[in-house]
């Protein structure tokens, strides 16, 4: 627990960081502090009381999408909507505020609005896998059967770019003596392909004579 918690306050310096050396105005050190606090909160599911510590942050563009899916998982799409929308204008090339304004225009039956966003979200991110979930969804919604084919196939093909990042991984953490991490990172992976790809006989190899040593020792 305290690994994962690390590992998270540590993903959120780093947001906050790349978001600083991004922007000419440099955020508020108590509101750094505060967005951190509230991350933490946000992980813990208290979504409430993330809302009321960032009620009156409005100029920080991280602190205002993590209200917005704050207020987003409390049921509240009109504020979550505005969240959103301001967090865009402030920063409009904010990945996580454009897919949520898209899960919120479509929960509030606005598929055009949502598609439209899903599209220009996708314009900029073409290998967002979210990103091209959501708009199978929406083009499913719509009665755009193919259309959604043609997204999840998209997805699928960068799922295997995915499957080869835990591969890597799963190899690096083997050569470092931590054999039943990198097993979790293969199995990770095999779920991960779309289909039955060369790449599987990689994975397989490796899974092979990682259990293989550890029967040795054994």
């Amino acid at each position: 627990m305290k690994t994962k918690s690390l590992q998270q306050t540590t993903g959120i310096f780093c947001t906050v960081i790349l978001f600083i050396f991004s922007c000419s105005g440099t955020p508020k050190a108590e509101t750094i502090r505060l967005y951190v606090n509230a991350s933490e909160v946000y992980a813990q599911g208290r979504f409430s009381d993330v809302i009321e510590m960032l009620n009156g942050v409005n100029d920080f563009t991280p602190a205002l999408v993590l209200r917005a899916k704050a207020e987003y998982f409390s049921g509240d799409l009109e504020k979550a909507e505005k969240s959103c929308r301001r967090a865009i204008k402030q920063r409009p090339s904010s990945m996580e505020a454009m897919l949520y304004l898209a899960r919120i225009l479509r929960e509030k039956g606005d598929l055009t609005g949502a598609a439209n966003t899903t599209e220009s979200l996708l314009a900029d991110n073409p290998q967002d896998i979210r990103a091209l979930r959501l708009a199978a969804e929406i083009a499913s919604e719509a009665g755009k059967y193919d259309e959604a084919l043609i997204f999840l196939d998209r997805a699928a093909e960068f799922s295997a770019e995915s499957a080869m990042v835990l591969l890597d991984r799963a190899r690096l953490r083997w050569v470092a003596g931590r054999g039943i991490e990198a097993l979790e990172d293969l199995n990770r992976a095999r779920a991960m392909l779309p289909w039955n790809t060369p790449l599987l006989r990689s994975i397989s190899n490796l899974e092979n004579i990682i259990l293989n040593l550890q029967m040795e020792v054994q």
